[in-house]
Formats: C-alpha cells, structure tokens, sequence
C-alpha cells in the first residue's frame, strides 16, 4: 500500500509540472502576440480639405500608449520636428492621429513611435514622402477678367498713311516771327499805290494830258475874244 500511494504521488507531481510549463508556454506566446510592435504603426502625408496633413494610423491591440514624434526630413538629416503627440493607444480597428503640415510636393518625414514601457523605440518603417501634387486651396471663385484697355486717344492710322509730323517749337516760332513781316508788308503800301499817291498829290494822273489840252483850247479861246475886242475897240475910235 505505501508502495502504490508513493506512486500515486509521484504521477499527480509530475502532471501538474507539465500542466504548469504548458500554461506558461501558452500564456508567454500569447504576450509575446500582444506586445506593441512597429509593424502595428503606418504613416502617410496626404491632404485634409485644403490642408496638408500627416497621419499615423495605430493598430496595436494592446493599447500600450506610445509617444509619436514627426520630423521632416532634409538630406537624410532632421530639419525642424512637425510634432509630436503623447499617449497614443491603438485599437483593433485602428487609431490614427493627424499632424498639421503645409507639406511641399515630394517632401520627406520621420515618424518616431516610442512606448511608455520601452516595448518599441524606432522610426515607422519606411520615411513618409509626399505627393506630387500640393493640396487644392479649395478657392472656387472665378478669377476676375483683366480690365480691357482704354482707347487711345487718337485713332490708329493704317501703315499705309504716312504720320503727319507734328510742329516743333522752333517750327512754331519761326513762323510766329514770319507772320508779323508778312503782315507789315501786306499793310503797307505797294509800289503802284504809292506812285498814284504821288500823282494825285502833285496834281498829275493819268487824265492830265487831257485836261491841259482842253486848257489851251480855251486859253486860246479867250486870247482869240480878247484880240478880236480890242482890234473892235480900236475901229470903233478911229471912226
């Protein structure tokens, strides 16, 4: 009887030993499955309306709250860090987070994600590169029509014409200084006035040979009457 329990004993220790290591395989696969990975982590810069935007996405089912820092990237080197977000748990479904970031085409970024338990300290596979096409300003507005041009003021003319050339100052005075010589000389007397003028001043013009014929005439009318008087008178004494 002592013989049978010693060996009753020995069986039931040596099943729970194996029942124990086999839980503890069991549960320490299972831990190892739910830890927080790197892998459960994604990031992509995309646009949200008309802003740019980068967004990791955290689908660790753990829910171990992570720190998640965004750096944009300039020669393999940080230039400024976008941002940085604390106690981030992931889900299932998936988490995802947003960073404000007026990102230029083709630009790069460094998605640090780091776990409050030390489980995971290590950049998102792959650096974030941006699209080429810069997000819409989301403006509808038509643009406004360019104002026509005004007319000019002096009608175009065909190539054919030519331009008539405008006065120059010099052109301008030199007929100012012309005009009042011109204006001298119609105002004073031409040669043939003048001579007329003369004329009628001393008596002659064009009728005088006439008029002085007809004076003779009648001088010697008058001499011819006053002889034929005189030789009557003389008669008339002598009888």
């Amino acid at each position: 009887m002592a013989t049978l329990s010693k060996s009753s004993t020995s069986s039931a220790s040596f099943i729970s030993r194996r029942t124990t290591a086999r839980a503890a395989r069991v549960l320490g696969v299972a831990g190892t499955a739910s830890a927080c990975n790197i892998n459960e982590f994604s990031a992509v810069a995309k646009c949200d309306g008309d802003k740019g935007v980068i967004a990791v996405t955290n689908v660790d089912a753990s829910r171990t709250p992570v720190t998640i820092s965004v750096f944009l990237e300039n020669n393999g080197a940080d230039e400024k860090k976008v941002g940085e977000k604390t106690d981030v748990r992931g889900s299932r479904e998936g988490v995802t987070v947003t960073f404000e970031e007026d990102w230029k085409p083709g630009a790069v970024y460094r998605v640090h994600v780091k776990a409050n338990n030390n489980a995971v300290d290590d950049d998102v596979k792959g650096n974030v590169t941006a699209p080429e096409t810069a997000c819409s300003s989301g403006d509808s507005t038509t643009p406004s029509k360019p104002a026509s041009p005004k007319p000019s003021q002096t009608a175009d003319k065909p190539s054919g014409e030519e331009s008539t050339p405008e006065s120059t100052p010099s052109d301008t005075a030199t007929e100012s200084e012309a005009a009042p010589a011109a204006s001298d000389s119609d105002n004073g007397p031409s040669p043939a006035a003048v001579g007329e003028s003369n004329l009628a001043e001393t008596g002659a013009s064009s009728n005088t040979p006439m008029i002085a014929g007809i004076a003779a005439a009648l001088v010697l009318v008058g001499g011819g009457a006053v002889f034929f008087g005189m030789r009557r008178r003389g008669a008339s004494k002598s009888g």
